[in-house]
């Protein structure tokens, strides 16, 4: 009967039920209907054994370290970067707002930060130079999934720690997968700026001011060579990375920028904050209903479950990306990777599939999830910062939810993509 309290987790989710409590109540309920009263503290003691761990403090750093950039006007310069090198060619605004995601990613690694920063500046921009609200609002929100692919990645620092493997392998695992995701929405956008003749944001900048903006996006694209150099060379932790960055942005934005203020750091650390908060209340909640699912013996159900449909494990990757396809439709990916992570990792591991590469499957995939309808977060960021409906959105990025999907399956039925650079590196 207690493993009762997954579909009754579904069902409090797709009530709107907030998350943090729906992974509370549910474990919660189905204990207390089950007579097992004394193990309701070991619940609520999770939360916070849960959050109380070193490595989980390298999300809030990051998460400062991205409020930082973002506030420091870092993301103007990218983009310009950007539109110097590729703004000439047809759909060029398309171009650079997907392109200036694949930066801002080795900065923030969060696909609403993404949204966000690139969505205001682009979106009037791209409507400006002649694109619909709706289709810039779709570029934006899918170019935005590859902030936590690339590293640094919030999401993949969370699977580490739930799944105890290498932060520093999957940061790597993560570069080769965000890149392709970035190709393909390219490609897409190319196929429809000939299709629909999308307008050339201006003409072909000359070498020199190429130096120019390349100048002046030098220190914040130094940012994730620091990151990762430092991770990868074994100088520094992740947590202590993380730490670094934070050190770097302020120095970049306060004295070399000079775009942020004294006067406005409380508020860049009051609005970090919040962001840590949520996600770390998450994650905290995640362990708790985690530790019921060790209870109800679920994993072990669902192994069998999974193992009798097939012996083949290549039909098997097809299926569970089928199934983590839907659930990031209405489950966020931090929440969900906590969650299905101990359960399906373990059964793909039994059948010869490399733990980091099964990671990099489902982070990419359930990150998709984020700009998928009905519920996709960043959909609903994109939404916000448009102006436009959720619905013509959600119609407008199918497109590139499809090359998305794509990505996905070359990214499972091929392995190097996701193993070569951490093999390389002897991280694998």
């Amino acid at each position: 009967m207690l493993v009762l309290f997954l579909p009754l987790f579904l069902i409090l989710i797709l009530l709107g039920l907030p998350i943090f409590f729906a992974t509370l109540l549910a474990p919660g309920g189905m204990l207390l209907i089950e007579g097992m009263n004394r193990d309701l503290p070991l619940l609520f003691r999770n939360i916070y054994n849960g959050i109380d761990s070193f490595p989980l403090m390298a999300i809030p750093f990051f998460m400062l370290a991205g409020e930082l950039m973002n506030r420091g006007g870092i993301t103007m310069s990218l983009v310009n970067f950007s539109q110097s090198f590729i703004g000439h060619v047809r759909g060029g605004l398309a171009h650079v707002n997907i392109m200036s995601s694949m930066l801002f990613a080795g900065l923030s690694g969060s696909a609403v930060a993404d949204t966000s920063a690139i969505g205001s500046m682009l979106i009037p921009a791209m409507e400006k130079n002649g694109y619909s609200r709706k289709f810039a609002a779709a570029v934006t929100a899918a170019s935005s999934v590859i902030g936590p692919i690339i590293p640094p990645s919030g999401i993949m620092i969370i699977y580490a720690y739930t799944m105890e493997i290498s932060v520093a392998a999957l940061f790597a695992g993560g570069i080769l997968p965000g890149m392709l995701v970035g190709l393909s929405l390219m490609g897409v956008t190319a196929l429809m700026a000939k299709k629909y003749d999308f307008p050339v944001a201006e003409e072909r900048q000359n070498w020199s001011k190429r130096v120019t903006a390349t100048r002046k996006a030098i220190l914040p694209l130094m940012t994730p060579v620091i990151i990762l150099g430092g991770i990868l060379g074994g100088i520094f932790t992740p947590t202590e990375a993380s730490a670094v960055a934070v050190g770097y942005a302020m120095v970049l934005s306060l004295t070399i920028t000079k775009s942020v203020k004294l006067r406005d750091i409380p508020e860049i650390f009051t609005q970090s904050a919040k962001g840590s908060a949520v996600v770390l209340l998450l994650v905290g909640s995640a362990i708790a209903f985690k530790s019921v699912v060790s209870l109800s013996h679920s994993a072990e159900f669902l192994a069998s479950s999974v193992l009798s449909i097939s012996d083949n494990v290549l039909v098997l990757l097809f299926l569970i990306n089928l199934l983590l396809f839907l659930i990031g439709m209405f489950l966020d990916a931090g929440p969900a990777i906590i969650i299905l992570g101990p359960i399906l990792a373990p059964i793909f591991v039994q059948l010869g599939i490399d733990p980091i590469h099964f990671a990099i499957i489902m982070s990419v995939n359930l990150t998709v999830g984020l700009a998928t309808p009905p519920m996709g977060l960043v959909l609903f960021v994109a939404s916000s910062v448009s102006g436009e409906r959720v619905e013509s959105i959600a119609k407008a990025i199918l497109p590139f939810l499809a090359a998305e999907f794509l990505v996905i399956f070359l990214i499972t039925f091929f392995e190097p993509i996701s193993m070569a650079l951490p093999r390389l590196m002897g991280l694998a």
